[in-house]
């Protein structure tokens, strides 16, 4: 089967790869670009650990083809902030301890920004039911919760 060729772009980053016509956007973006923080938990859209936006919206990248790629912005946990200039959201996981064994970490922040984005307000059911699909093993989500509506009210506070 012939290799496709991809013009995309990633945290604002212009980017080209080949991929094969079946590999999903998670394996392009691993193994093709070096995009490491999007996890492979599942790889049947069922756990959030590969959650990305694509072209602003959130997405498991296990369900979506890399080919299906080509002309769009695409959106992982490295854009989100850097190691001298965290996010918020990064912040605020931190600070609330919010993290454990750190695979659903990427996918969960990319969906809480996103959701952020879209209602810089959620009340707390409706951040429960927005992550619904990001599963974790370790925490519990009260941390995870109380970090992400802490980010809420910062970013409301800082715009």
């Amino acid at each position: 089967m012939s290799k496709h060729h991809v013009s995309a772009t990633v945290n604002g980053d212009p980017v080209e790869y080949l991929c094969d016509p079946r590999e999903t956007l998670l394996d392009c973006l691993r193994d093709h670009l070096g995009v490491m923080g999007v996890k492979e938990g599942c790889g049947t859209g069922d756990c959030g650990a590969c959650s990305v936006t694509v072209d602003g919206r959130l997405v498991c990248s296990c369900l979506v083809l890399g080919v299906e790629a080509e002309g769009a912005e695409i959106g992982t946990v490295e854009g989100m902030g850097t190691e001298g200039n965290l996010h918020v959201l990064q912040e605020k996981f931190i600070e609330h301890a919010a993290l454990q064994c750190g695979i659903c970490t990427p996918g969960i922040l990319v969906a809480a920004e996103a959701l952020l984005k879209k209602n810089p307000d959620p009340s707390e059911t409706e951040l429960r039911y927005w992550l619904a699909g990001n599963l974790c093993r370790c925490t519990g989500y009260d941390k995870i919760i109380r970090a992400v509506m802490d980010a809420a009210a910062d970013m409301r506070e800082a715009s």
